[in-house]
């Protein structure tokens, strides 16, 4: 059981930045992918970003490409999601995923394991 706390949102105003982090309980992740998705009112949940731990392979939504970054560090098993010009169409619940496997997926139902979520809200 993977155990997954994001930190790091809040209230930004349009063009701002915010650097969310998700910290897991795995002591090695390298046959994990992480992910991050985001969750707005009435809406489904979507892809974001993810990143292979093994290699540090990513993939973006075209929404948030040039604009938000996914990086990793080992030593402290984090994930992060740094986001840039950020919009009031980013405003949403974000939520970091696990997934035991190689594959950068996009879709909710790939993931294992999830985190509790952090509100990110983007004013204009």
């Amino acid at each position: 059981q993977v155990q997954l706390v994001e930190s790091g949102g809040g209230l930004v105003q349009a063009g701002g930045s915010l650097r969310l982090s998700c910290a897991a309980s795995e002591r090695s992740l390298s046959s994990y992918v992480m992910g991050w998705f985001r969750q707005a009112p009435g809406k489904e949940r979507e892809f974001v970003a993810a990143a292979r731990w093994r290699d540090g392979s990513t993939k973006y939504a075209d929404s948030v490409e040039d604009r938000f970054t996914i990086s990793r560090d080992n030593a402290k098993n984090t994930l992060y999601l740094q986001m840039n010009s950020l919009k009031p169409e980013d405003t949403a619940v974000y939520y970091c995923g696990a997934a035991r496997s190689f594959v950068l997926g996009v879709r909710p139902t790939e993931y294992d394991y999830w985190g509790q979520g952090t509100q990110v809200t983007v004013s204009s």
